[in-house]
C-alpha cells in the first residue's frame, strides 16, 4: 500500500475541530474513553476490530481498568493523514458517549 499523504497543519486544526473528544500531541491523536468497569472497557476494545480490520488501520490501545486511551497516527507516513481522522470518526461513533 503506497503512503498516505501527510496532512498539513490548517487541515489537521479544521479536522481535529469536528473531533472534540481527541487532543493532538505531537503527529498523533489521542482520546481516552472511560467505562463503568474492565469488562466494559474491552468490550469496546472488541467493538474496534471489524471497523479498523474494515479500513486497514489500526488504534494503538492502551487499557487501564475502566479506561481504554486510543493513539492514531500513520506509522508508514510518520504522521497524521485521512486516514486518522476517518477512523477517529468511526471510533467516536462507536464510543459510548458519542464523541462528546
Amino acid at each position: 500500500m503506497p503512503k498516505a499523504p501527510l496532512l498539513d497543519e490548517s487541515e489537521i486544526g479544521r479536522r481535529l475541530d469536528a473531533l472534540p473528544a481527541w487532543e493532538r500531541k505531537g503527529d498523533q491523536l489521542v482520546r481516552t474513553v472511560r467505562f463503568a468497569d474492565f469488562t466494559e472497557a474491552v468490550a469496546f476494545v472488541s467493538r474496534l476490530v471489524e471497523p479498523s480490520n474494515g479500513q486497514n488501520h489500526h488504534p494503538d490501545v492502551a487499557i487501564h481498568w475502566n479506561e481504554v486511551t486510543l493513539t492514531l497516527w500513520t506509522h508508514a507516513s510518520g504522521g497524521l493523514t485521512e486516514r486518522d481522522f476517518r477512523l477517529a470518526a468511526t471510533i467516536d461513533a462507536l464510543a459510548p458517549d458519542a464523541g462528546t
